[in-house]
């Protein structure tokens, strides 16, 4: 056995001199102060990305702010809560630097609230009762600046995204609405109770600003979050002269899942 112990601890010392002589010729290969290389980036794309799709959802906080919401809710059982609405829609960008993005935007919001008069009754002394609807569909165009760059390059393929960017950003575009009330109404000169639709539809131009930001949680896969404030009027139709035009303002909160390419 003693043979075998003697070439085990020779080929031990082989090797540590073996290390021990490539350690050294790569310290003498480096300048003096040198720091030792740093380990590659595994985390990086091929590439700054060019565009992103987005799936948003969120809430609507309707502003409601004309006299046709104040007439309704004065009269109905309604309150301004009742034009709130969840939101649902979507998002296709172009990357035009690593700190501004332009995208197109599509959006649905839509409410539908159960109401009656607050003073009247029909002949039976039963509700009159009805429904109110509020539908927007808002199709824009969205400029996107990011507060610090969405990545860095590091070569010339290598690029490395950050992994929080918050952003700020505007835009415009139009709000397709539709506003209608259908259900038993009270003819105020009569007090007759009759049966009734009235509605008015229409696209009324719009402006929004917006804040924001993007979380990266894999790959090209982010999450994020955001409140945009739109600004918007419309005129009211036939079956509503009487009254001023109808506010489409509103603030959405929501958040959303995107993929860059």
């Amino acid at each position: 056995m003693r043979p075998w112990r003697e070439i085990g601890a020779r080929i031990v010392m082989v090797g540590v001199v073996a290390a021990a002589l490539a350690s050294d010729a790569t310290a003498q290969s480096a300048p003096r102060g040198t720091p030792p290389p740093a380990p590659p980036p595994t985390d990086f794309m091929l590439g700054r990305p060019k565009g992103f799709i987005t799936l948003e959802g969120g809430f609507l906080f309707a502003n409601a702010g004309s006299d046709l919401y104040d007439f309704v809710t004065s009269q109905l059982t309604l309150d301004k809560k009742a034009f709130n609405a969840p939101v649902i829609g979507g998002r296709l960008g172009w990357s035009v630097t690593p700190s501004l993005d332009v995208a197109v935007l599509y959006e649905r919001a839509q409410s539908s609230t159960p109401s009656e008069y607050r003073d009247f009754v029909d002949g039976d002394l039963l509700p009159i009762q009805q429904t109110t609807e509020r539908k927007e569909d808002h199709i824009g165009l969205s400029v996107r600046w990011s507060l610090v760059p969405s990545g860095r390059r590091i070569s010339r393929f290598a690029w490395i995204p950050r992994a929080i960017t918050p952003y700020v950003g505007g835009g415009a575009g139009a709000v397709r609405y539709q506003f209608r009330q259908y259900g038993s109404f009270v003819d105020f000169q009569t007090l007759r109770v009759f049966d009734a639709t009235f509605a008015s539809e229409g696209w009324a131009p719009s402006a929004h600003a917006l804040a924001g930001l993007d979380v990266r949680v894999y790959r090209r896969l982010y999450v994020g979050a955001d409140a945009r404030y739109t600004w918007s009027r419309a005129t009211l139709g036939a079956d509503f002269v009487d009254f001023a035009p109808i506010s489409l303002a509103g603030l959405r909160v929501g958040g959303n899942v995107k993929m860059v390419f």
